[in-house]
């Protein structure tokens, strides 16, 4: 799994193959991936769902501390909170927000991910109360796809900030911690903004 995880995440999911995975796991069976996930969907969420379980550790928490507020900033926080920290525990380097980022860039990956993880109580409590919080001045439709902004802002600043780290290229106060920070600012603007044209998808 951290074969895949890792050579997915440098190369995309399309341009790699169980040989590979197998090659740089040191198996020296090269259908080692057919036999233990039977096959690359299967194989990619077996890796999203070890994260997601981590993550889903650390949001109860977050969720526990923020229950009754009606503030959209503690929600966003365990949004965004969860995921920079178990981020952050990985060391360095990590692949897990890069694979993330191409798992996003696929539909059929991306539908089975994304439905997987809204089986999570914590992140259904996160988004319930979330959306509670916007609902007098933000419609559902607009919601709905600010949603799918935040997915994508979430994952795309933290796989860049994950590369950067990787890479050296990071900025000297860069940090995870900054990062989070960046991106409850961000998402609280995005999330809360006034709708120019309420109520239209």
């Amino acid at each position: 799994m951290g074969a895949a995880e890792r050579l997915y995440a440098e190369h995309g999911l399309s341009s790699v193959s169980n040989r590979q995975i197998g090659e740089a796991a040191g198996q020296g069976n090269t259908t080692a991936v057919s036999y233990h996930f039977g096959s690359k969907t299967a194989l990619v969420q077996a890796i999203m769902s070890r994260h997601g379980e981590a993550v889903e550790a650390i949001r109860r928490t977050y969720v526990a501390e923020a229950e009754g507020s009606e503030d959209v900033r503690d929600w966003v926080r365990c949004l965004v909170r969860p995921i920079t920290d178990h981020l952050a525990s990985l060391g360095v380097p990590s692949w897990q927000a890069r694979f993330a980022g191409q798992v996003l860039a696929d539909p059929q990956m991306r539908e089975l991910v994304v439905k997987d993880a809204l089986t999570r109580d914590s992140l259904q409590r996160t988004l319930g109360s979330l959306g509670r919080c916007l609902e007098p001045t933000v419609s559902a439709e607009i919601r709905r796809a600010r949603g799918d902004m935040t997915r994508q802002l979430l994952i795309h600043t933290c796989a860049d900030h994950e590369r950067a780290i990787a890479d050296g290229t990071s900025r000297p106060d860069a940090s995870w911690q900054r990062t989070a920070t960046d991106l409850e600012d961000a998402l609280v603007g995005l999330l809360a903004a006034p709708a120019t044209r309420q109520g239209e998808a």
